[in-house]
């Protein structure tokens, strides 16, 4: 392992200790700083069908609207804190929930879809190409990955921290309590460039001044 992917598995630690102590306070923020019916309309026109696998679903926030479309839907997130909540708030049978760290995990299966919300752009740069390539490994041939996530504008809401590897933001929690997060933002032609450089065939676009929507499909499979 390298000395820069080493310092982001500490990082990666250290954010997945903010999002655990945050569960219970999730919910309150998230629906504070989204334009909730914008981005259900750029879900709502992303190619999300059969078998899905959702990562980093956090409390389930998307959970259900890709329930609506899924054949199987296979919901997951590294915090167990919450998995639990998302479990209160989805009890549709086709759901089912799994604890995943994708940065310690293996595929045992391929979906035709896999979705993320907000999740890219806490990925370390130095970790993209790992991370593609278990989505690679993911996908049935002709899947999709779907994806929303923060665009460059939301760095005004951030409290960066210095780093000599990739971004950091500071996050504070309603006891005071400070943690770390990664936080790579990105433009969406120049998130289109980046996956175009891993063999990914990808359109990524802006739904708002903050946000952006995105679809992948792996070149092997276009070819």
């Amino acid at each position: 392992m390298t000395g820069e992917a080493h310092d982001s598995r500490r990082w990666l630690d250290q954010q997945l200790a903010y999002y655990r102590a945050r569960a219970t306070e999730y919910d309150e923020g998230y629906q504070r700083r989204m334009p909730i019916p914008t981005l259900r309309k750029a879900i709502a026109d992303l190619p999300i069908a059969g078998d899905v696998l959702e990562l980093a679903c956090g409390t389930g926030q998307w959970t259900p609207l890709l329930a609506e479309r899924a054949r199987t839907l296979t919901a997951s997130d590294a915090a167990p804190e919450m998995l639990e909540l998302a479990r209160q708030r989805v009890l549709e049978p086709s759901v089912r929930f799994e604890q995943i760290d994708v940065f310690n995990w293996q595929p045992r299966a391929q979906y035709d879809t896999v979705f993320f919300a907000f999740w890219l752009s806490h990925v370390p740069s130095d970790r993209m190409s790992e991370f593609w390539h278990l989505l690679r490994d993911a996908l049935r041939p002709g899947g999709h990955v779907v994806f929303l996530d923060d665009g460059p504008a939301k760095v005004q809401l951030e409290e960066p921290l210095a780093s000599d590897g990739s971004p950091l933001v500071l996050r504070r929690l309603r006891d005071g309590a400070k943690h770390c997060a990664v936080k790579v933002l990105y433009g969406a032609d120049e998130l289109a460039g980046v996956l175009a450089e891993l063999s990914w065939e990808a359109r990524v676009r802006m739904v708002d001044g903050h946000h952006l929507a995105g679809c992948a499909t792996w070149r092997g499979d276009c070819q």
